[in-house]
């Protein structure tokens, strides 16, 4: 992982999209700080795309899409993508699997909770499980004490037991069934709703995250970008981001999005 100030001016001339995790890639200590969302703004304002890229669920998605300055969003570790589109006020939703696949997928994981809820004293359903529609997150440090890495091991492999798809982040781990990821949806989102194929312009794309689930991510991209405390997982990673800021969570998105906008000759205007 070389430093941000390697990512060089050619680079950042051609970015023409910004993805982004939000759990502690956009946020800090749990708070999205007013750098992070000023930096989606003025990236917003130069004209390129943000899109975030989050492990969050369908509610927040809806009032992300809708409120804040971005393009679109993709949630729940990929079970589909929200956008707003401002001229018809109309939210366009996309999902992996229908509706009654997901009802069926509920009932499964309504299995797995009560597994994970016995055999892992300490961790607790997210508080934001209410509105999600696709996956189960079962939070092992968001707001309960930190569980140990073991611990934490022992939730993927309930869920895996079950024939579910298991991921970490920074605070949760997530589960649902089927075959998607972050990345599947991001290709679906480009190619459906943007009309661009992916892998023709990923090298125009920037990637940023913190935490293992971001690995396929940070793989893809070749612009991939991870923030300081993703040094924290960094013998977790299977792939690792080609750049890492200085700073941490919000901050350090908010350390690339000046990097990036310094070399559009821009940032004099952005901050007046």
């Amino acid at each position: 992982m070389k430093p941000l100030d390697q990512f060089s001016k050619g680079q950042c001339r051609r970015i023409t999209h910004v993805l982004t995790d939000i759990d502690d890639t956009l946020t800090t200590e749990g708070r999205l700080p007013a750098a992070a969302y000023k930096a989606m703004e003025d990236l917003d304002r130069a004209g390129i795309a943000v899109i975030p890229i989050t492990g969050r669920p369908a509610g927040w998605c809806d009032h992300i899409a809708r409120m804040w300055p971005v393009k679109a969003v993709v949630g729940e570790n990929g079970a589909f993508y929200f956008a707003y589109d401002t001229g018809s006020r109309k939210m366009i939703r996309h999902y992996a699997r229908p509706g009654s696949q997901r009802e069926a997928d509920q009932r499964k994981l309504e299995k797995i909770r009560k597994d994970v809820l016995t055999a892992v004293p300490g961790c607790i359903v997210s508080a934001d499980q209410a509105y999600r529609e696709a996956d189960l997150a079962i939070d092992f440090c968001e707001d309960v004490p930190a569980l140990a890495s073991e611990n934490i091991d022992r939730i993927v492999d309930i869920f895996h037991s079950h024939g579910a798809t298991a991921k970490i982040s920074s605070i949760h781990v997530n589960g649902w069934f089927g075959t998607y990821d972050k990345l599947t949806m991001t290709r679906t989102l480009f190619r459906d709703y943007f009309s661009l194929d992916l892998d023709r312009i990923k090298d125009r794309i920037v990637f940023s995250g913190d935490s293992p689930n971001d690995a396929p991510m940070f793989a893809y991209f070749p612009r991939a970008v991870g923030v300081a405390n993703i040094k924290a997982f960094a013998d977790m990673l299977s792939d690792k981001p080609a750049f890492v800021t200085r700073h941490p969570g919000g901050l350090g998105f908010a350390e690339l999005a000046r990097r990036i906008l310094k070399d559009y000759d821009i940032e004099s205007t952005l901050n007046n």
